[in-house]
């Protein structure tokens, strides 16, 4: 009787890995499924970023200077908002 129990109770632990053999190329497939799209997802607002970037009247560095935080540090140590107005002076300790 004991053979017969741990026989079905092989039988199960078999069929189990299999079912999760399956599960994990299942998944596997839904990842890299997943990750293609985001990928395209990105590429799309790259591309958009771009066309905005080039519509507009904006120097490279105005954008480099928002895209940092909108501070740029200039030679006399003084933050701007890239507007041109002063935001912190910046001090020495």
């Amino acid at each position: 009787m004991a053979r017969t129990n741990m026989e079905a109770l092989e039988h199960k632990i078999e069929r189990a890995q299999e079912q999760v053999s399956r599960t994990k190329k299942q998944y596997d497939a839904a990842i890299a499924a997943l990750s293609d799209l985001l990928d395209k997802r990105d590429a799309l607002k790259r591309d958009e970023l771009v066309k905005a970037i080039m519509k507009s009247d904006k120097t490279y560095d105005e954008v480099l200077a928002f895209l940092d935080g909108g501070t740029k540090e200039k030679k006399d140590g003084v933050k701007t908002n890239g507007r041109g107005g002063r935001k912190t002076k910046r001090t020495d300790r």
